[in-house]
């Protein structure tokens, strides 16, 4: 295609009939004058008019969160476009007014998530990495009613088994949705943000079950069907997944906490506040902290949960109380607290906010902090106690240390341990859990340069050949076989038993600026671009090492692609991290103060009713 020639294409047929206008631009030439060209072809058409104006190779072109024939039907979105009886319907083409010839007969139309016609990425060629990485990341996006609303998770032409990573999933967008904010394109973090929204109102059921009604789906995806009583009509839905579909069932815990701090992250960097300050919005951040917040059986104030509910999404044994949902579970709640907004019937849900907070900050660092010191203290544990004083309170027996966590652990250094229940402690390193802790504030000042120390000592385990290993170490032999059920995905220092996890490259970032050690992270960053534009940006890596490509891993993962665009975009701009860090403000600090230098022993007594929380 000559250097100054536009192509503007509008997706046809059965999987692309989303009616939108994507511009894709070549060195584009300014003030250049366009006619339309009409071709002839079966096909579909959109009946609401889109307008486009020429931009820059950088920008995603999609409407704003706003299209005249969209609408809500009984329990789903639909976006209606008419189909043609007619011989051949038309497509618009643009052509620069000089004549220059369009090759656009020669290139595929774009789809949802669509690579070239070759099944491959563009090749590099000149290109940067960065370049090549941003030019997949566009040609991930999803598009609903001519607005983008996410990217699929991955878009790997060598797969033969799609099963869902042709969806739009919560936790996936999240570093896209970053990597958009930090570019300046907020559209589609707008639209993700609001359409996602509405699905939380959905009705779910599974087996005659309905789970609380704040919860966000794991995924959801834009399906074209015909409409109900008219043949010659077809609509767009959104086929949302609340885990009804997904492999063991579960449901995503994880997915409400991270539209949270994607919300905020929005606000932040935007200076558009009037997102958040919606009262559906405002109405969708209650319903999330109120199935938080919601009384039961525990006496912990973890949020107890069941295997495979976050990013490690298979049995793994992190049921219970795994770091990465309190991470996560904290920094939301440090979010919704910045953006509620007061207003009648709230004070009981601001102060349930409030006095949990105070309480999970107590807990994950009194607890769950592991460094040498600590280990010795265990391994001197008595056990058996019973005392509102006993300080061995989980009745954690010594012997549960394993034999690698002496070796280890460094003399100088530490971390949040992945798990803890009554009688058991989970040693293994979860990265996600440690790194969000650090962004948080979850994590003290001292404990979060210690994780980043005990990264730096352990770099040969935790980093390797590419980063970043998810957990550490494998599960192997019998451990495996009876934690895990034997998966074959999760074998031994593969997949989320100990796999490299190159999304993870933007969490480290985040949490390396924060603490002013930035260093940690281009060495990393570095390394990943020794192989990963190479390997195809692989989700995930496996061996000791991570020196082989995932046995079972997509190519073109989007997340990686996104993980490392982010990373790029701080390092090159260390003060945007700030949209995503939180600090630990005074009032909680001097709460952590006052537990700390408090009587243990609980005051007993009759408790005073509390009154439900009003959404």
């Amino acid at each position: 295609m000559a250097a100054s020639e536009t192509v503007l294409r509008v997706p046809l047929g059965s999987l692309s009939q989303s009616c939108y206008l994507a511009s894709f631009f070549v060195n584009s030439t300014p003030n250049l004058s366009f006619k339309p060209v009409s071709i002839n072809r079966k096909g579909v058409r959109c009946t609401s008019s889109h307008e486009f104006s020429t931009v820059s190779n950088s920008a995603v072109r999609g409407n704003s969160f706003h299209s005249s024939n969209c609408s809500l039907k009984g329990k789903k979105f639909v976006c209606k476009c008419q189909k043609h009886d007619v011989e051949e319907s038309i497509r618009s083409t643009v052509l620069p007014s000089d004549g220059l010839k369009s090759d656009l007969d020669e290139m595929p139309l774009p789809v949802n998530g669509s690579l070239s016609s070759n099944g491959n990425a563009q090749s590099v060629g000149t290109k940067s990495i960065e370049d090549e990485a941003w030019d997949l990341l566009r040609q991930s996006v999803v598009f609903y009613c001519g607005s983008p609303i996410g990217t699929i998770a991955a878009n790997d032409p060598s797969s033969t088994s799609v099963l869902n990573y042709d969806q739009v999933f919560i936790r996936d967008f999240i570093p896209s949705g970053i990597a958009f904010l930090l570019k300046g394109e907020y559209d589609i973090v707008r639209n993700f943000i609001l359409y996602t929204l509405q699905l939380q109102s959905w009705e779910k059921t599974m087996d005659c079950h309905s789970p609380g009604q704040g919860l966000m789906p794991c995924s959801f995806k834009v399906k074209t069907v015909p409409l109900d009583g008219d043949a010659s009509m077809t609509e767009e839905v959104l086929d949302p997944d609340f885990g009804e579909a997904a492999i063991g069932r579960v449901a995503p815990v994880d997915s409400g906490l991270w539209w949270i701090i994607l919300l905020r992250a929005y606000g932040k960097c935007t200076g558009d506040l009037s997102v958040q300050e919606r009262v559906d919005v405002q109405t969708g951040i209650k319903m999330i902290l109120k199935l938080c917040l919601a009384d039961g059986f525990d006496m912990f104030p973890t949020l107890l949960v069941t295997d495979g509910s976050c990013m490690i999404d298979r049995r793994m044994g992190i049921h219970g109380h795994p770091l990465e949902i309190q991470a996560l579970f904290y920094s939301a709640l440090v979010c919704a607290r910045e953006m509620l907004t007061p207003e009648d019937g709230s004070d009981d849900l601001i102060r349930a906010l409030n006095n949990r907070l105070v309480a999970l900050n107590f807990h994950i660092r009194e607890y769950y902090w592991l460094d040498l010191k600590k280990i010795n203290e265990i391994y001197r544990y008595q056990t058996e106690e019973y005392s509102y004083d006993a300080v061995n309170k989980f009745n954690i027996y010594p012997d549960q240390i394993p034999s690698w966590l002496v070796d280890f652990m460094p003399n100088r250094g530490g971390y949040l341990i992945g798990n803890l229940q009554p009688a058991h402690m989970d040693f293994r390193f979860f990265t996600l859990g440690n790194l969000w802790s650090i962004v948080s504030s979850l994590a003290t000042n001292d404990q979060s340069h210690a994780i980043l120390d005990l990264i730096e000592a352990k770099w040969a385990e935790l980093v390797a050949d590419m980063p970043l290993k998810i957990c550490y170490p494998a599960m192997e032999g019998e451990e495996w076989r009876i934690i895990t059920g034997s998966d074959p995905k999760n074998t031994p220092w593969s997949y989320h038993n100990g796999g490299a996890w190159p999304t993870l490259l933007w969490q480290l970032t985040v949490a390396s600026i924060k603490m002013g050690r930035p260093e940690i992270a281009e060495k990393a960053v570095e390394l990943a671009e020794r192989r990963i534009s190479l390997d195809k940006w692989p989700e995930y890596y496996d061996t000791k090492r991570a020196r082989f490509i995932g046995k079972q891993a997509r190519l073109y993962q989007t997340w990686s692609i996104a993980g490392y665009l982010v990373a790029k975009l701080l390092l090159a701009n260390p003060a945007a991290a700030k949209f995503l860090t939180s600090e630990e403000d005074s009032d909680l600090r001097n709460a952590f103060s006052c537990m700390i230098s408090a009587n243990p022993r609980r005051t007993r007594g009759p408790k005073k009713a509390q009154q439900p929380f009003i959404v």
